[in-house]
Formats: structure tokens, sequence, C-alpha cells
């Protein structure tokens, strides 16, 4: 048994609550006395998801961040958290917690408990955060497997300014100062938004989170949803910054799109709630970017400038 898709595959003969979901989501639905309870739990490692010279309060913020993501793709709204602390140099379990307290404080998800562990001396450090939403009430929890043929597929905000910052934290990248540093910030603090998340679960088919790059997150969803998946390249958004560092070429957007990281909306609608979508963006100040539809058939397909493109060899991260 080797990576990540087929150690998922033989959990699920383990998670065979409803609630599990079959293991096809990153949140876990229980309905409890008629209240709909989302739960998911994320982790993130010192080399694996963030740069051991990473400023703890970042690693702290981007570990709430990312848990509220995968609530915000389930149309959930925060209501508290979990998490384990792998004890550490005084000052530096400060910094992180001071980054904690104004992350919770931002997604206004509170601490409600968790764990304290002692590392082995020179081991990398590991925290998990596990939070708790409430479900939408005026439509079904989103889910991945219910893209349908004839939807249109949308992204919200824009794709690959967290994987370029990486690499200019890591590689001191040259580049424009100004654009460089809205690139790490991107990368080191994510900012998802529940209440688009919510505003959108009556309007959608299927919807889940970016986060290991979007081809390969809408590979997973096409798989789920039985579907095929055409994305136009050339549609996919692109900030301004990422585009002053990296230009507009078909390379750079191949990379934008493989890249992780970037916590965005992926999701799928009919084609006769255009306008509505297009409302939530502008209510909620978050671009909402058609960038492909839905067909019959399985799998993804890129195109750009009209022309049908080859996938790249890497469509994203994968542990």
């Amino acid at each position: 048994m080797t990576g990540e898709h087929a150690f998922i595959r033989a959990l699920r003969a383990i998670a065979c609550d409803p609630a599990a979901r079959g293991l096809a989501d990153d949140a876990a639905v229980l309905v409890l006395g008629g209240e709909t309870l989302v739960l998911t739990l994320d982790t993130v490692v010192e080399g694996v998801h963030y740069l051991p010279g990473d400023p703890p309060a970042d690693v702290a913020w981007k570990l709430v961040a990312v848990n509220v993501s995968d609530l915000c793709a389930k149309a959930a709204t925060p209501v508290g958290c979990l998490y384990s602390h792998a004890l550490g140099e005084a000052e530096w379990d400060a910094a992180f917690l001071a980054g904690l307290d104004a992350a919770c404080r931002h997604f206004a998800i509170p601490l409600l408990g968790g764990d304290t562990v002692r590392m082995p001396a020179a081991a990398p450090r590991s925290f998990s955060l596990t939070a708790l939403g409430t479900g939408p009430r005026d439509a079904p929890v989103p889910c991945r497997t219910a893209a349908r043929g004839g939807d249109r597929l949308w992204v919200s905000g824009t794709i690959g300014d967290a994987g370029l910052g990486l690499a200019a934290a890591r590689d001191r990248r040259a580049g424009e100062p100004a654009a460089l540093a809205r690139l790490v910030a991107r990368y080191r603090r994510p900012c998802p938004d529940p209440r688009l998340g919510a505003a959108l679960a009556p309007l959608v088919h299927a919807m889940m989170d970016v986060s290991d790059g979007l081809l390969v997150d809408a590979a997973r969803m096409a798989e789920a949803s039985g579907a095929a998946l055409r994305i136009a390249l050339d549609a996919v958004p692109l900030s301004a910054a990422l585009v002053a560092v990296a230009g507009d070429t078909r390379q750079a957007r191949l990379a934008a799109t493989t890249a992780g990281d970037d916590y965005e909306l992926l999701f799928t609608a009919p084609a006769e709630h255009t306008a509505r979508i297009r409302e939530t963006a502008s209510a909620l100040d978050r671009p909402l970017t058609p960038i492909g539809v839905v067909e019959t058939g399985h799998g993804l397909s890129l195109t750009h400038d009209g022309e049908d493109i080859p996938l790249p060899r890497r469509l994203g991260y994968e542990h």
C-alpha cells in the first residue's frame, strides 16, 4: 500500500458510518437531534506544510485556516475547535499562541480544548486541529460527488499565489518586492470565508476546497462525481502579483494550477444560477470565476485558447 489514495481506499472498510460519507469528502457530516454537525481535522507538519523558518504565528494561522477552509466547502458555520500542540521553545510557543488567538478571532472559531505533547529531540513539529461547524439550514451540505453534466465549473479568488509565495519564501525568488510580499502572505496566511460557502450552498451541486492544486482537486471531483470536468486554462483567475512575478504564459498557468495551498472554493452549478452567483460574489467582495464545464464521461481535460492540451504529468500535491 503506497500513497494517500491507496491508504484512504483501505480506510473506507473501517469508516463505514454514513457520517463518514465514504471518505469521499474532506469532512464528516453528523446529524444529531435534527442539527447537522460538520467535523474536519487537518495537520500541519514542519518541512511538509510549512517551512522551518516560517514565523510561528503564521504556522498557527495556517493550521486554523486550512480547517476553516474545509468547513467553508461544506457551507458550515464554525462553532469551535480542538488542537494538539507539540511543545518546543517557550518563545516560539508564545508566538504560536499569539497567532492562534488572532486566527480564532478572525474566523470566529473559539478554541474549546485539545492536547499537548513533547516531541523527541530534533523531530519536526506537528500540529493537528479539529474544527466543528453547523451545516446550512436551507440547503443540503455540499459534497464533491454531485457534479452534473451541463453544470458550469467555478472557482473563487485567484489561483497559484500560495505556490509561488512558497517558492519565494524558500528560494528568495527575484521579483517586484511588493508583489512577492503579497504572494508570501497568501502562502502563510490563507483567508477562506465561511460566509461564501454558506451563501453558495443553495446554488451549487458539488463543492470542495482547493488545497492540493486546482487540477488534482478537480480530478478528484470528477472521479467522485463519475463525471468529466473540462477546464479552460486561460479562464483560471490569476492575481496581478502572480502575473507581475511569473507572467501569464501557458507554463505559468500550468504551474499555478498544480501548485496547491490556495484554499479557494471549487464548485459546479447549473447555468441558470449564474446571475445569483455573480450577485453573491459582489455582496461578499470575493471574485467567483467560471473556468469550465461538467460533461458526461469521466476524468479531467484541459484547453487553452480554445484548443485541447495534454494534462501535465503532475496535477498537484499528493502525500
